[in-house]
């Protein structure tokens, strides 16, 4: 005899993210105003202020210095040199990211750059598939197809700033990461922290291809 009513089984949530990878970006964060509010923003912390700091310097409010940076009001030629003066930048600088024109670069099939770093001394073939220096974005990525062949060694002590994610291609390899080893297959994918040691312990099936993608901050 049971003790009572069986409860329930929920099914397992999904794990919750702040950013939809399919939603388009609005509009309105594409704009001029927006555009605008962002130099604003951006040029108030440069010089270390507050937004009551730059009211009081400015005799324009809080409130409408916070529409101002949030996008949400467009700012008059007046209220733009007033801002100006206060920054002691050129007029022309809010709209700079407005203006500036985004980067975007196709490689065809063959056509990507054989580059040297660490790993081609140990027999690794890399394939720089692109490469967009100074950007908007704070953010520097660097995405690589990789090749071993039975003339590379294992390396898995590999060591640098940021992050980066491998996606398995072809082949089959045990990847080490710190004190650990992962069994990569085709499909498979890795992401980690590359400040910790890394590399290719053990080239169980060549050729072996993967797509190392690595991000880090601006310098």
């Amino acid at each position: 005899m049971s003790d009572g009513p069986a409860r329930p089984v929920l099914p397992r949530g999904k794990p919750a993210f702040d950013q939809d990878p399919h939603r388009v970006r609005e509009i309105a964060e594409r704009n001029l105003e927006a555009a605008i509010g962002r130099e604003v923003r951006n040029f108030r912390r440069q010089q270390g202020m507050t937004v009551a700091d730059l009211a009081n310097v400015t005799g324009l409010s809080i409130g409408m210095l916070s529409k101002i940076e949030n996008g949400n009001t467009s700012p008059s030629l007046t209220t733009l040199q007033i801002l100006s003066h206060a920054f002691s930048v050129p007029l022309t600088a809010f709209f700079r990211s407005y203006e500036e024109r985004r980067e975007a670069q196709h490689v065809k099939a063959g056509e990507h750059l054989e580059i040297e770093r660490r790993g081609t001394r140990a027999g690794h073939q890399y394939h720089l598939l692109g490469h967009i220096g100074s950007n908007s974005s704070g953010v520097v990525v660097e995405p690589y197809l990789i090749t071993l062949t039975t003339e590379s060694d294992t390396f898995p002590t590999f060591q640098h700033d940021g992050l980066e994610l491998l996606y398995m291609l072809e082949g089959e390899v045990d990847y080490r990461h710190g004190d650990r080893v992962y069994p990569l297959k085709p499909g498979d994918s890795l992401f980690f922290d590359a400040d910790a040691p890394h590399g290719p312990e053990v080239l169980v099936r060549l050729p072996a291809r993967y797509l190392s993608v690595i991000a880090y901050p601006q310098r």
